[in-house]
């Protein structure tokens, strides 16, 4: 027995989309009746079975190098593509990036030092100064190595709230929202430290802005969503979660911005733009009514953690 990807009813003998790879019921088999990606690739033939040559006369040298790049970036992200594995599975795809990112943490710390620690994963204004800006990125994957809850907290909520958001907007769509959503939120945190006067050297990293975007995001397309938190196990609605920790996020700016060593302006920044997305996204999928989940990240003095 399975799930149909399209309806959320269980299928006794369901029916595995050769295009998508999603089991469906009787009823949403067909590609077109589950609203299936790899329908519309393949009635875009320049996506399908384009040469790369440019039909302009000029032998693709005006214009064609783009249009190639273009086309050779839909074929390969496309369904049958290289990376079309990743289509539906960019949550655990970031899931994945969080661990091994972590890993690499320990291995930095354990053969050099602290200074090259910063250098790589923790977003600061020193950082960015300095032509760091590698770390707009890698701070959003990176977390704590001080603390297991810090990460495990923000990977059983992306693991539960990433997928619904994945499916209503679309990998690619989901993708763009996390990282910009991540790094937006990390130099919301930097620069509310330096209006309070903190210090350049002041840095923040992990996956929380993102996922508050996340379920700012759920908050709008479905605020009715009930939630099965694990601590303590009581049902609550996503919009009541969210209005929580909003709270919290608002006091902690109004406290100094890093109350608890927890970055609630990055929180509160990342909150925000999925609130602001949600308003304006159309959805592929609907959001069911119900999920079990859990999830939170503690931080620690000198360095905002979110």
């Amino acid at each position: 027995m399975a799930k149909c990807s399209q309806c959320g009813e269980y299928e006794n003998l369901p029916y595995q989309c050769r295009r998508c790879g999603q089991s469906f019921c009787a009823e949403h088999r067909l590609p077109e009746n589950h609203d299936c990606p790899g329908l519309n690739e393949w009635n875009d033939p320049g996506g399908v079975f384009d040469s790369g040559v440019d039909d302009g006369g000029d032998g693709g040298r005006s214009g064609g190098v783009t249009d190639r790049v273009k086309s050779r970036i839909d074929r390969e992200t496309g369904t049958g593509g290289l990376l079309g594995a990743f289509r539906g599975n960019m949550t655990y795809v970031f899931l994945g990036l969080m661990w091994v990112t972590f890993a690499a943490e320990f291995a930095v710390l354990f053969l050099a030092n602290g200074t090259l620690f910063d250098d790589l994963f923790v977003l600061s204004a020193q950082n960015l100064i300095e032509g760091n800006v590698w770390t707009l990125v890698t701070s959003v994957f990176a977390h704590s190595p001080a603390s297991f809850f810090h990460i495990a907290g923000n990977s059983i909520a992306l693991y539960f709230f990433g997928p619904l958001v994945e499916r209503y907007l679309g990998s690619k769509r989901f993708a763009i929202m996390f990282l910009v959503t991540g790094m937006v939120a990390g130099v919301s945190q930097i620069g509310t430290g330096l209006l309070l006067g903190g210090p350049l050297t002041a840095g923040v990293y992990g996956a929380s802005g993102s996922i508050m975007a996340v379920m700012g995001f759920l908050s709008v397309v479905n605020p009715n969503l009930k939630v099965m938190l694990l601590l303590p196990p009581i049902p609550l609605k996503i919009r009541t979660i969210t209005l929580l920790y909003a709270g919290l996020s608002v006091f902690g700016v109004l406290s100094g911005g890093d109350l608890g060593g927890i970055a609630h302006a990055a929180h509160l920044s990342g909150l925000l733009l999925g609130v602001l997305y949600a308003n304006v996204a159309d959805g592929r999928r609907g959001v069911p009514n119900q999920i079990g989940s859990g999830g939170g990240g503690l931080g620690g003095p000198g360095r905002g953690r979110f």
